[in-house]
């Protein structure tokens, strides 16, 4: 987050075995192969994703709650995830951390963490999009100083272990869509700096071991953040990053694109960062293509704005306040309303998760990362979210029955 089911493929097991058995990554293979072809599949790299549905019966929508459901009581869960029920929404979003599941040892496993959320999300028949990251302390490279799960594991293989053993565990509980790491082009989620090469030496062989585990998976590349290439304080444009991913061949070992565009103190519709999914003039689908998977589909793992911050809100689209850090709460739940037709008109998009569920803070701590929040951290609703579940319910209206 920046400051701020599924379609089924093939594996061909042989192949993949082929693959892990030498250590090659599964980029490299990719890489060498042909283009993909006009129905979207694959190069001949070990699987073939057939076409998405129709647009107007594929667009997801779901909320991101990221690492905080494992943390919640049993009433604070399910209360959670009974928001996500009466939005109208049938997805959640939620980080399976390996620094959770495995924080001591690499021979001990607290699956209990994860067990539940799944358990609770199937009992409301909502599908789980599985963020699989974040590096326990003993499997971080000895240069990643003080407790940083941010860092990228030592050993890539490792993490494509773990997440061999989570897609067996889950997958025959119906989770079977995972995304391979959070925002890699900030230093904030890939330190010290974002890394595309070391990013995509994870994604290959991870990839190969989540479809090892389950040949249905689904797996999308980690979600980028909507930024621009600041030097300065090291962070890479979705753009940048992703053309580097395709030059290593990470675009053939992903079923969809992941991105996180916060378009704020613009509506999502005017927000050009909605516009560089597709439309721009240099995009993400673009990039894909050029690199040989054209209609990459996008999913939209993060959106929203914050509502409170250390600087100025912004109250409409056309505010001129200086050091504008957040929106209004009116203005959050005009977003919010935009948000839904804004990602269904780009035919691209097939699914949009907001983020998030609950602020994380009191109004005291100006941090404006925590407020994101469709309620405020005492459980109260803001607007947003009785604007988001109009927006939801007005878009169901209107597809086929």
């Amino acid at each position: 987050m920046v400051g701020h089911s599924s379609t089924r493929q093939r594996l061909v097991v042989a192949f993949v075995s082929f693959v892990l058995a030498t250590a090659a990554t599964v980029v490299a293979a990719a890489s060498s192969s042909g283009p993909a072809s006009d129905a979207g599949a694959r190069p001949a790299g070990g699987f073939q994703r057939p076409p998405e549905p129709p647009k107007e019966h594929d667009l997801r929508l779901g909320v991101s709650y990221g690492d905080t459901l494992t943390w919640k009581s049993d009433d604070g869960l399910a209360a959670a995830l009974n928001d996500a029920v009466g939005l109208g929404t049938t997805w959640i979003r939620v980080d399976l951390s390996w620094n959770n599941i495995q924080p001591d040892s690499p021979r001990t496993y607290q699956w209990q963490r994860f067990d539940r959320i799944v358990k609770a999300a199937r009992e409301r028949n909502l599908d789980v999009l599985a963020t699989v990251a974040y590096t326990p302390a003993w499997a971080r490279a000895e240069s990643c100083t003080g407790h940083r799960p941010t860092c990228p594991p030592a050993d890539p293989k490792k993490f494509a272990a773990f997440a061999k053993l989570a897609a067996l565990r889950y997958a025959p509980q119906g989770v079977h869509t995972w995304e391979v790491w959070n925002e890699p082009n900030l230093p904030q989620f890939w330190y010290p700096k974002p890394d595309a090469k070391a990013y995509t030496a994870l994604l290959g062989p991870t990839a190969a071991s989540l479809r090892e585990a389950d040949p249905t998976a689904y797996v999308l590349m980690g979600g980028l953040a909507a930024v621009g290439t600041w030097e300065s304080i090291k962070y890479v444009s979705h753009l940048d990053f992703l053309e580097q991913v395709c030059r290593l061949g990470g675009n053939k070992v992903v079923d969809a694109l992941s991105y996180h565009p916060y378009a704020w103190p613009q509506l999502p519709h005017d927000g050009k960062v909605f516009t560089e999914i597709s439309s721009a003039g240099e995009n993400l689908v673009g990039v894909a293509e050029r690199h040989g998977t054209p209609g990459m589909p996008v999913w939209l793992t993060e959106t929203g704005a914050p509502t409170n911050g250390p600087g100025n809100p912004a109250a409409d689209e056309k505010s001129r306040a200086e050091n504008i850090t957040h929106v209004s709460e009116e203005f959050q739940a005009r977003i919010a309303t935009d948000t839904v037709p804004t990602a269904a008109k780009d035919k691209y998009v097939a699914a949009a998760f907001w983020f998030a569920h609950q602020d994380t803070a009191t109004g005291d701590d100006k941090s404006h990362s925590k407020y994101y929040g469709l309620r405020r951290y005492d459980g109260s609703a803001k607007p947003a979210f009785a604007a988001l579940r109009a927006a939801i319910e007005e878009y169901a209206k209107k597809q086929p029955r």
